[in-house]
C-alpha cells in the first residue's frame, strides 16, 4: 500500500485550543477543587502553579520534541530517534496507558451525560439516592459510557484538521463561556466571598511536604504527561511552531480553567455551608445539592445553572477523549497501514469494551475485581501510581541524556530562528528537576513519602 498521508493543525490557534484541549478535562473541572479542598486552598493554588512551570512546562516541551521531530505516530517516534533501539516500548507505553485510560474515563464521562440529560429532563433529581441507583445499573452506565466513545469516534474519524482541530475550536470557547458564567453566578451570591477567600488568599501555615507532593502531582496529571497524547500531537504542529511558547499558552490555559473551575465551587459551596473536599463524590452527589440549595429561592436559574455545569462536564470530558482516542489510532493508521475510520474502530471497540465491564465492576458485578480492586479501581491505579509516572520519566530521560543534544536544539530554537535564551534552563530542568519530581510522585502515589 501507498504511504499513509499524515494530517496536521492549520493555525496556531488550532494547535494552542487542541492540545490545551487534551490537558483540559475533568481533571481539571473535578479533581482540581477538591483536591484544593483538602489541601488548603489557596496555599495548595500556589504550589500547583510553580509545579506546572518547573515540571509540567519542560515535560510538555520534552513530548513536543520528540513528536515533531519524529513526524510519526508515538511508537515510530521513539523507534526513529533511537535507531530502533528498545526506546520505542516507551511509544509503545504511552499507547497502551491512554487506551487503557480512556476505556475507565468513558464510564465517569458517560455519567456525565447522564447527569446532563437528568438535568435536563429531571429537575431536582434526588442526588445520593439517584447516583446510586444509576451507577448500579446493569444497562444504563453502559450504554452512557458507549455512547461517550461513539460521540469521540465520530471526531476522530473525521481527521485532524477537520475533525480534532474544528472541535476544539467549537468545544473550547464553548467550555469557557460556559465556565466564566457559572463563575459569575457562584461568585455573586450570598456568602460566597468565604469561598473566594479560600481559593484566592493562602494560608501559608497549611504548607507541608504531603501538599507538595500532592500539587506536583495535580501538575504532572492535570497536563496529560506520561500519556503520549502531547507527542502525538506534535507530530501534527508545523516547522514554524515555537515550542516553549506553546507550552506556557498550553499551560496557562490548563490552569486559569482549573482557577475558574475552582472560583465555580467553592463561593457556591461556602454559600450554603457544604465543604467542598468530598472527593471523587464532589459532582455527582455533592454538587447537585449545593445548587439546589443555594439557588433555592429562585428555581429556574437553578436549573440553567444545574444544565450548564454538566454541560460544561461533558465539554471538558470529550476533549481529553479525543486526544486519548487519537493516539492509538494514529499508531494503528501509520503502523498497519489502515484507513483512519479502520483505525478508530480498532480503538473504539477495545475502550468499549474496557469500558463496559470497568462500568460494571463498579456497580451491577462487584465481584469483577483485579488484586482486590474492582477493575475500573485497578486500572485507575495502574495508569495512575505506575504507567504514567513511568511514561513521564523515560521521556525526559530519552530527551534530556540520550537524544543528540544538537537535535533537542534544533526542535527548541526551530533550527536557530528563535531565542535559545532558555534552552540550559530547559535541559537542565529535564535532566534533573523533572525526574526527580516524577520519582517523589511515584513514591508519594505507593504511600512511601
Amino acid at each position: 500500500m501507498g504511504k499513509i498521508e499524515r494530517g496536521s493543525f492549520g493555525s496556531r490557534l488550532g494547535i494552542v485550543l487542541a492540545t490545551a484541549g487534551s490537558a483540559v478535562g475533568l481533571g481539571n473541572v473535578w479533581r482540581f477543587p477538591y483536591m484544593t479542598g483538602q489541601n488548603g486552598g489557596a496555599a495548595f493554588l500556589l504550589l500547583y502553579v510553580a509545579c506546572i512551570m518547573v515540571l509540567g512546562v519542560p515535560g510538555m516541551v520534552s513530548e513536543f520534541v520528540v513528536g515533531r521531530h519524529a513526524q510519526a505516530n508515538a511508537a515510530h517516534a521513539y523507534d526513529k530517534l533511537s535507531g530502533g533501539r528498545p526506546w520505542k516500548l516507551v511509544g509503545y507505553l504511552g499507547i497502551l496507558t491512554s487506551t487503557i485510560i480512556l476505556g475507565f474515563y468513558a464510564v465517569v464521562a458517560g455519567w456525565c451525560l447522564q447527569y446532563l440529560w437528568a438535568a435536563i429532563a429531571k429537575p431536582g433529581m434526588a442526588t445520593k439516592d439517584y447516583f446510586a441507583d444509576f451507577s448500579t445499573d446493569a444497562v444504563q452506565p453502559v450504554l452512557w459510557a458507549v455512547a461517550f466513545i461513539l460521540l469521540t469516534h465520530v471526531v476522530i474519524v473525521r481527521g485532524v484538521r477537520r475533525g480534532i482541530e474544528r472541535a476544539s475550536k467549537w468545544l473550547m470557547p464553548i467550555l469557557l463561556v460556559l465556565l466564566l458564567v457559572l463563575v459569575v453566578a457562584s461568585c455573586t451570591l450570598p456568602g460566597a466571598a468565604d469561598g473566594i477567600r479560600f481559593l484566592l488568599w493562602p494560608d501559608f501555615s497549611k504548607l507541608s511536604s504531603r501538599v507538595l507532593l500532592e500539587a506536583l502531582g495535580q501538575a504532572f496529571f492535570s497536563l496529560s504527561l506520561g500519556t503520549a497524547c502531547l507527542c502525538t500531537y506534535a507530530s501534527y504542529f508545523t516547522r514554524t511552531t515555537n515550542l516553549l511558547h506553546a507550552a506556557g499558552q498550553i499551560a496557562l490555559l490548563d490552569t486559569l480553567i482549573a482557577v475558574c473551575a475552582g472560583l465555580m465551587i467553592f463561593p457556591a459551596a461556602a454559600a450554603v455551608g457544604i465543604s467542598p473536599d468530598s472527593g471523587p463524590s464532589l459532582i455527582f452527589i455533592t454538587l447537585p445539592s449545593v445548587f439546589q440549595q443555594a439557588f433555592a429561592a429562585v428555581p429556574t436559574v437553578g436549573y440553567v445553572i444545574s444544565v450548564m455545569f454538566y454541560a460544561l462536564l461533558v465539554f471538558a470530558a470529550l476533549t481529553s477523549t479525543i486526544s486519548m482516542h487519537e493516539i492509538g489510532t494514529a499508531f494503528f493508521t501509520e503502523e498497519f497501514r489502515l484507513p483512519r475510520s479502520r483505525s478508530a474502530w480498532v480503538i473504539t471497540c477495545v475502550a468499549g469494551v474496557l469500558s463496559v465491564f470497568c462500568a460494571w465492576s463498579v456497580g451491577a458485578l462487584p465481584g469483577l475485581q483485579v488484586m482486590g480492586r474492582s477493575l475500573m479501581d485497578f486500572c485507575d491505579q495502574l495508569t495512575a501510581n505506575f504507567m504514567l509516572p513511568l511514561g513521564g520519566m523515560l521521556v525526559c530521560l530519552f530527551v534530556g541524556w540520550y537524544i543528540p543534544k544538537r537535535v533537542v536544539y534544533e526542535e527548541f530554537t526551530n533550527d536557530g530562528a528563535l531565542n535559545r535564551r532558555y534552552f540550559r534552563l530547559f535541559l537542565f530542568a529535564v535532566r534533573f528537576v523533572c525526574p526527580i519530581c516524577i520519582a517523589l510522585i511515584f513514591l508519594h502515589q505507593l504511600g512511601v513519602l
